[in-house]
């Protein structure tokens, strides 16, 4: 296809992003306490590459827009409908596009187009030169994740359980797979993997599900997480983030479930250890690192997954997945801030306030080891990490 000791998590951990997470909930507030901003003797500090301001961000709402980093330029959305495309070098604008829609996912991207989804459950696809549209189609609900194209198709995940794939020239339907959700979930997603011949989507329900790109045929299916306990939020089991593409295989990781690397062709297992994050992990010197659920942020060494480290100071602040860069790695939180972690032992070694509204989508890598930071507020920025003399 082209394309040590773990901690139990237990009711408390899910009891403390109910209210931020459970679908139809858009506060900020958290049953557990978060650990204050640790105080730290910084030697890493922030330099801005460039900066702007894209819309409103999310606009008070709980999305997971995220700029879309495509080599030379970056697409960003927001949710009070700005679109912009921009040089990653220096920010520089190459277009921009207002639209009278409110957006709830994207952008995703191929070659030749942007998509989109509104708030109103509409597919928009939009020229990738100058932003026009060139069509919009109805989606029986609404999606979370950014669509995802293969430059042929363009694939949207529904938060009922749905995958649609629609012809990227036309928008016309093509194929669409239908699973069972459970009645509670988190109001999150993961965008599917779309390769040339086949399709990846995770659920709410705890599985990934491997689908033939041309009919939506199964191929074969892996469960994260198990529902167990007597209540719904015990029984939570989303998958929150696209699975990692590693060579032959994927690495997912779920809510109170477990991390796995899978073999992308089979769907067979090839390990597995007990996990819970709403993100994907990140890969760094061969070694795993993940944003707990919880907040901690934990390392695993890759040959036979011992916990190398675990760095707590951020418990119950939000973290985002690790972007890994040199040395270093960096998470955002929702109280806006950046923390440096070192890799080597996770200590904490720089920090800036960046977005008072927050951050909630992960910071990226570019292709030169700068980072595309976007808070909630629609701040944008490059930055890059520079050592104190």
């Amino acid at each position: 296809m082209p394309f040590g000791r773990n901690k139990p998590f237990s009711l408390a951990a899910a009891s403390a992003f109910l209210a931020l997470l459970l679908a139809g909930c858009s506060t900020t507030d958290t049953f557990e306490q978060p650990a204050p901003v640790p105080e730290i003797e910084a030697s890493v500090e922030f330099e801005r590459v460039w900066k702007m301001s894209v819309g409103d961000g999310h606009d008070g709402e709980f999305l997971q827009l995220a700029p879309l980093y495509a080599g030379d330029v970056i697409y960003a959305a927001s949710a009070d409908g700005e679109v912009v495309t921009v040089a990653a070098e220096d920010g520089k604008v190459v277009w921009e596009k207002e639209l009278n829609d409110r957006i709830f996912a994207g952008p995703g991207a191929d070659g030749r187009q942007l998509y989109l989804v509104t708030r109103d459950a509409e597919l928009v696809a939009l020229s990738s030169e100058d932003g026009s549209e060139n069509w919009r189609v109805d989606l029986p609900t609404e999606v979370l994740a950014a669509p995802q194209s293969n430059g042929s198709l363009v694939v949207v995940q529904t938060t009922d359980g749905r995958v649609i794939s629609f012809d990227s020239d036309k928008g016309e339907q093509l194929w669409q797979y239908e699973a069972q959700v459970p009645v509670l979930t988190m109001r999150t997603a993961a965008a599917p993997l779309v390769g040339a011949d086949i399709v990846i989507a995770s659920f709410a329900n705890g599985r990934v599900i491997a689908l033939t790109a041309e009919n939506g045929q199964p191929v074969w299916q892996y469960q994260v997480g198990q529902a167990q306990g007597r209540t719904e939020l015990e029984r939570l089991v989303d998958i929150g983030g696209q699975p990692l593409v590693l060579d032959s295989a994927i690495m997912v990781v779920g809510y109170q479930g477990k991390l796995a690397l899978i073999d992308i062709r089979s769907g067979q297992e090839i390990w597995s250890r007990t996990a819970s994050s709403y993100y994907s992990p990140a890969i760094g010197n061969g070694n795993i690192f993940l944003a707990a659920a919880n907040g901690d942020v934990v390392a695993l060494r890759g040959n036979d997954r011992r916990e190398l480290w675990v760095q707590s100071d951020l418990a119950w602040r939000q973290v985002t997945r690790p972007a890994v860069t040199g040395e270093y790695m960096v998470v955002g939180d929702y109280e806006g801030y950046l923390h440096v972690l070192q890799m080597s032992d996770g200590s904490l070694v720089g920090q800036t306030k960046y977005d008072s509204d927050g951050i909630r989508v992960p910071v990226q890598v570019l292709s030169n080891g700068n980072l595309l930071v976007y808070g909630n507020g629609g701040k944008m920025s490059v930055l890059k990490l520079e050592q104190d003399d």
